[in-house]
């Protein structure tokens, strides 16, 4: 079959929190939304008729993983990560956010320390700062159109502050990189020397572009495999988000014990049935519809590479080795963010993620998912060009160079 990504379809006033939450969010009616991490492509065909079995069967009671929903999880990483994965080491949550949030709560104390590497995914300094535990920052440095890890910095920050636990994000959320197997036994053995837990958030191991290959940190050693939750989930790769699904992986006993018992504590306990069936439909009968889908976001993001190098040369492309969320870097125009920001929204009606979200190395940048039709992407990149064509936005940037 070949699936057509090329179909415009209409998502407003279906609860979409993409589509329909302009007003809650102060954002004007007209914008463009590309911010949020779904996609604008419907599942895969199998996983739509699944759905409507499950539907019209009619009853819709409590619900248990059971031996072929873990053959088909076992099959998938086995086949694309090389991966062992055993049943018991399965915990399910609704999302890798809820299972982070379980990790602070059952591997710290109020006060302890937790690391991060900004820019990074914003729900990581929430749950930090929410949970009452101090956030410790390891900086990535953008070198030569790059991020790259300061290890020295994340070694003595770990001694300075007592750090009992990493959140570590591998593919980077919103810098794009695929860490490769040197920098995570670099960052892994360092953990493994001052006892730190790690919570690996492997979400968007999908999406590898051509040429870069997704290491599963756990995988690496026995050592790694001890101290490390891996969170996984077929919500980003087969755009199932709204149904609350994803795969935790905790082999070591003590530690999956203690997540258990937090998640217990949050009264959440069987899975919805619509994720489980989603899931297993997904990994079974989705492949093809993936690998065309992998395909066409390649195309996607040459579409943008290339119409930045023609139409928007201000702006560097900070190029993702992984993931369809583009790092765009606006910082030559010299603008302040409340600037940038009135750029995207106010001039150019596009509704992208704000770099400032992701911390104070985010300044400056903007993250778009490209991951819709491309003539959707193509009208929102002629929005930033008309915007910064303007006569009256050139007149701004005059002034600033003055």
């Amino acid at each position: 079959m070949n699936y057509n990504f090329d179909e415009i379809i209409d998502r407003k006033n279906t609860y979409s929190l993409k589509y329909d939450c302009n007003k809650e969010y102060g954002m004007p009616e007209d914008v463009l939304p590309l911010w949020v991490a779904d996609m604008d492509f419907k599942a895969p065909i199998r996983v739509i008729e699944a759905l409507k079995e499950i539907s019209e069967f009619g009853i819709y009671g409590y619900t248990r993983i059971n031996d072929q929903y873990f053959s088909t999880l076992e099959r998938w990483y086995s086949k694309y990560f090389g991966r062992r994965v055993r049943k018991e080491w399965l915990i399910i949550t609704p999302g890798v956010v809820f299972a982070i949030a379980l990790a602070i709560k059952g591997l710290t104390n109020e006060g302890d320390s937790v690391i991060i590497q900004k820019p990074v995914y914003y729900p990581f300094s929430t749950m930090i700062i929410k949970n009452n535990r101090k956030l410790v920052n390891n900086p990535l440095i953008l070198k030569d159109n790059k991020y790259v890890i300061d290890y020295d910095d994340f070694e003595n920050k770990i001694i300075q502050n007592n750090v009992k636990l990493f959140l570590f994000c591998n593919p980077h959320n919103p810098g794009g990189r695929v860490w490769t197997k040197e920098e995570i036994i670099r960052l892994a053995d360092i953990c493994v020397k001052h006892n730190v837990k790690i919570v690996s958030d492997e979400i968007h191991s999908d999406f590898i572009f051509p040429g870069y290959e997704h290491t599963v940190l756990s995988d690496l050693k026995p050592e790694y495999e001890a101290l490390t939750i891996t969170c996984t989930a077929p919500t980003k790769t087969f755009n199932l988000a709204g149904l609350q699904i994803s795969n935790i992986w905790i082999p070591n006993e003590r530690i999956r014990k203690i997540i258990e018992n937090e998640k217990s504590k949050t009264g959440y306990h069987e899975p919805s049935i619509t994720g489980l069936v989603a899931c297993k439909a997904a990994y079974d009968s989705g492949e093809e519809w993936l690998s065309q889908l992998r395909s066409y976001l390649k195309g996607n993001l040459d579409f943008v590479r290339e119409f930045i190098k023609i139409n928007l040369p201000e702006i560097e492309l900070i190029e993702p080795e992984g993931t369809y969320l583009v790092w765009l870097d606006f910082r030559k125009l010299g603008l302040s963010d409340e600037e940038v920001d009135t750029l995207i929204v106010s001039k150019a009606k596009l509704w992208l993620d704000s770099g400032k979200m992701f911390g104070e190395e985010g300044k400056g940048f903007q993250r778009i998912n490209i991951a819709c039709p491309r003539t959707v992407l193509e009208d929102a990149l002629n929005r930033i060009k008309t915007a910064m064509n303007s006569s009256v936005f050139k007149k701004e940037i005059d002034k600033l160079s003055e």
